[in-house]
């Protein structure tokens, strides 16, 4: 089934989405100022064996941008009703960037319907992150942005070709220069870089990410775990996949070597080999609400938790 473009109301806001494809559900979420086209270039091969659904997320590509709450934990929210809308009971989450720090999230609020997590230069696994995001945090900012976004043509142009000369040297760092500047390019309405900044600003100030998972990722052992992230991404260091490869000692971690931000974008049919053959071979997280309790009061550093009632 080819990829088709879909539009359903949920809570009186538009939420556009792509759905390919049939069998187990793949939930595919993007990374801020990105949208569902992303992932364009892999939901094809992932189709051929999967329900593959990736959405814009509020705020971002053709979903609607209303002044509200643009939380980790209100994004993680919208995906659970999205996928009660579609009436899909659970699903293989795989998040890139800010879509990681969501799929960590649903993991976390709705253990139930996630089955695995795929992470992709993934936010939300410490605070290191580029300048250029931390300073969009800035007061300020927005009037940057619409300055930049009044000049979209040339600059436009300028990043294309920016894109054109890397792909031909193989200079991958400097495609995702020409991603980033696409995708801060793409505010080009007020609502558009208000909800940005709303959402950025929700996790990140100027001394960089301000929202972890580290403290509750030890809960990630009850679920299997694909992290993935290219060796020379600059926006978010490669250092947080060693991060998780030593504090979840169950996750596989890949990193591609030569790549950026944007694994998925860099090395597509290796992407999709890796997922696959995490799915393959790892069996779905099976929690309810008993599974799940006991798991948060096991002892931890030596102190048990108290029960609950």
């Amino acid at each position: 089934m080819a990829p088709v473009r879909e539009i359903r109301v949920v809570h009186g806001h538009r939420r556009a989405f792509v759905r390919a494809g049939s069998g187990p559900a793949l939930l595919l979420l993007h990374g801020i100022g990105n949208n569902c086209q992303t992932w364009a270039g892999v939901i094809d091969r992932l189709a051929e064996s999967h329900t593959v659904l990736a959405p814009d997320l509020l705020g971002h590509g053709a979903s609607d941008k209303p002044r509200g709450d643009y939380s980790i934990a209100a994004y993680a929210n919208g995906m659970r009703d999205l996928l009660t809308v579609l009436d899909i009971e659970r699903a293989t989450v795989v998040g890139h960037s800010l879509g990681g720090g969501i799929a960590l999230q649903f993991a976390y609020q709705f253990p139930e319907r996630c089955e695995r997590l795929a992470l992709v230069g993934s936010g939300g696994l410490g605070p290191e992150l580029s300048a250029g995001l931390r300073a969009a945090t800035l007061p300020g900012a927005e009037l940057v942005l619409t300055a930049l976004t009044g000049v979209s043509g040339p600059l436009r142009l300028g990043m294309q070709a920016l894109d054109r000369i890397g792909k031909a040297a193989g200079w991958k760092p400097v495609r995702d220069v020409a991603e980033a500047g696409e995708a801060l390019l793409a505010l080009k309405d007020v609502q558009a870089r208000r909800a940005f900044l709303r959402t950025l600003r929700g996790v990140v100030d100027a001394r960089g990410q301000a929202v972890t998972a580290l403290d509750r990722l030890y809960l990630a052992d009850a679920v299997p775990m694909l992290v993935v992230w290219g060796s020379r991404d600059p926006i978010v260091p490669a250092l947080h996949a060693e991060s998780v490869r030593s504090l979840v000692p169950s996750a596989r971690v890949e990193v591609f070597q030569g790549a950026g931000h944007w694994p998925h974008l860099d090395e597509p049919e290796e992407f999709c080999r890796i997922l696959l053959d995490f799915i393959a071979t790892t069996e779905p997280a099976a929690h309810d609400q008993g599974s799940w309790r006991a798991l948060l009061s096991q002892p931890r550093d030596g102190v048990a938790r108290p029960a609950q009632h």
